[in-house]
């Protein structure tokens, strides 16, 4: 039997900076999500009025993808991440501070852009210094990273309130991403740029920097968009609400309604390593994606006549379907844009396609705020089983146009 080569403890260190990086990032991303039905209920404001913080969030993430998408191929990513981790992070520390639900809304706006300078790069730098099993085994290692960040920020924001109020959680978040920036600048220094020339999935004869509008046709890429629209309408449009949907329909609590939202992330640490299995298995990332939505799209059937009877159902569906969208996410958005390395393209094209991402989640943090004010949640849920099943139908689709371009 053939013994496995063992990964160097510079590689496996750098592993743990990009895990640092992205497990911070969601520290500094989410928690205003958090305590959203808490700063709901202190400002006396609607869900509408607050909403309009994240939704705006994920508008300037989407733009930012495309910019810092493009600068991500163009200069240093090392650098490019610790600028927007110390933006972020500040941004995060004035959150504490600043006055009224107005203001709050303008500076979480910029967080989003900040925080857009993030994933970009990290993809790069990830698949120039790792080779493809290392980096397959990194991204989903990444992708955990994001939920146990999660998992933190549900966990510590209950016992946050409680102590201090909500205001105390931006301050801790803020002063973490401060020292993952010196911890990541210290521990890349030696790192070179674009350390690895060789391409994680070459192709033949593919000429690095030559990617048309024809070969991302080619690709299903146009196609794969859609279905990535759609996964971030249901994986942050239900981790935003959910707190607010448990609170409204089971009349409990703000702090045990934040405390139930715990679930999702620890599902979704185990549907991206169920997903990376798969995927390992068939081969194929949108054929993964593809069964994936169709869980979700089950998942959301069973919620339907549950919705107002069962909070532990109601629940443990809406951790499976979030779950899914990270798997979806990881296929999508993580292993997809490597396939373009031999174009030199892997971080405009990883901006280009989480930049799709976050137009479903701005579409579903207000529009679902809307839509449950007027038609409530019942409505709510439905539209959860529609989602799920076109995005299955969409990743159907481009099965096979998108292995026929990843294997040429």
């Amino acid at each position: 039997m053939k013994k496995q080569k063992s990964i160097p403890k510079k590689t496996m260190y750098f592993c743990f900076l990009c895990c640092l990086v992205y497990f911070t990032s969601y520290l500094t991303r989410i928690d205003y999500a958090a305590v959203l039905v808490e700063i709901i209920e202190d400002l006396g404001i609607t869900k509408s009025a607050a909403s309009i913080a994240v939704t705006g969030s994920f508008i300037t993430y989407g733009l930012g993808q495309l910019v810092s998408g493009y600068l991500g191929d163009k200069i240093a990513p090392r650098t490019l991440i610790a600028a927007g981790l110390c933006c972020t992070s500040a941004t995060n520390l004035l959150m504490s501070v600043l006055p009224n639900i107005t203001v709050m809304t303008v500076f979480w706006c910029f967080n989003g852009f900040f925080q857009a300078m993030l994933w970009p790069p990290l993809v790069r730098i990830m698949a120039e210094n790792l080779d493809e099993n290392t980096y397959s085994t990194a991204s989903v290692s990444v992708s955990a990273a994001a939920s146990v960040a999660t998992i933190a920020v549900y966990l510590l924001s209950p016992l946050v309130i409680l102590l201090s109020g909500w205001k105390l959680v931006f301050l801790i978040c803020g002063s973490a991403g401060f020292i993952t920036v010196i911890l990541w600048l210290a521990g890349t220094r030696t790192l070179s740029p674009g350390a690895s020339e060789k391409p994680v999935n070459p192709g033949s004869g593919a000429q690095t920097g030559a990617v048309s509008g024809k070969v991302l046709a080619r690709s299903g890429i146009f196609i794969i968009m859609t279905g990535i629209i759609l996964q971030g309408i249901l994986r942050d449009g239900i981790s935003t609400w959910m707190p607010t949907y448990i609170s409204e329909v089971f009349d409990l609590g703000t702090h045990v309604s934040i405390l139930t939202a715990v679930i999702l992330p620890v599902f979704s640490i185990m549907s991206v390593s169920i997903g990376s299995a798969i995927q390992k298995k068939i081969g194929n990332e949108v054929k993964t994606a593809a069964i994936l939505y169709g869980v979700s799209a089950l998942s959301a059937l069973i919620i339907i006549p549950f919705f107002s009877s069962s909070m532990i159902v109601s629940a443990l569906m809406m951790a499976i379907i979030t779950g899914a969208m990270h798997g979806v996410n990881l296929m999508l958005i993580s292993r997809l844009p490597v396939h373009f390395k031999r174009y030199g393209k892997v971080s405009t094209i990883s901006g280009i396609l989480n930049a799709c991402t976050y137009v479903g989640s701005a579409l579903s943090t207000y529009g679902f705020a809307h839509l449950s004010e007027a038609f409530g949640w019942y409505f709510i849920i439905i539209s959860w089983a529609v989602i799920a099943l076109l995005g299955t139908s969409v990743c159907a689709v481009c099965i096979r146009r998108w292995e026929a371009f990843r294997d040429h």
